[in-house]
């Protein structure tokens, strides 16, 4: 784990209070100003999920949703997120039964060491339910283009996003 010293221009950072809302749950969290909401799932509220990588937005690891769009929460500070509608790998989930997206990966093989699958279900998650028509192999690939995975080759991730998308239409 790393240690932070925190400064600011007067001294050492005060925490400040902020109110998140993540998988429809209200969490009040002293935060420091530069703390990322990936720090903040993943250290304060356990939902380790959301993957830590690259953190600079390059791997798409730490993928959530931020109002039903996929961001990457490494570049996102918790503070700016306040009271907007954060959802993670885990906020998927109806209790034991899976997301459909989920299942979607589990029963094309889209999942070898799991390291990018939060980040990819939850962008797979967005372009469905943000579609219009089922989307075809290249706009997964687009759609997906930010997330890197270095176990699969891509071909069942894709697979899994598209049959979630004919179904979905």
């Amino acid at each position: 784990m790393k240690t932070k010293i925190l400064f600011d221009i007067g001294g050492i950072m005060e925490k400040r209070e902020v109110i998140l809302n993540v998988n429809n749950e209200i969490h009040c969290l002293k935060v420091f100003p530069n703390e990322t909401l990936r720090e903040v799932l993943r250290e304060r509220l356990g939902l380790t999920g959301t993957k830590a990588a690259c953190d600079d937005g390059s791997c798409g690891s730490c993928t959530v949703l931020l109002e039903g769009q996929p961001v990457r929460s490494c570049l996102l500070l918790a503070v700016e997120v306040e009271h907007r509608h954060i959802t993670t790998i885990e906020g998927l989930a109806e209790g034991e039964e899976l997301h459909p997206m989920q299942r979607s990966f589990v029963d094309h093989h889209a999942i070898q060491c799991g390291f990018c699958s939060p980040g990819m279900i939850l962008t797979g998650v967005a372009a469905v339910e943000n579609q219009e028509q089922p989307l075809n192999r290249d706009e997964i690939r687009e759609v997906i283009s930010g997330n890197l995975c270095r176990c699969t080759g891509y071909a069942k991730i894709i697979d899994a996003i598209e049959d979630i998308s004919k179904k979905r239409i």
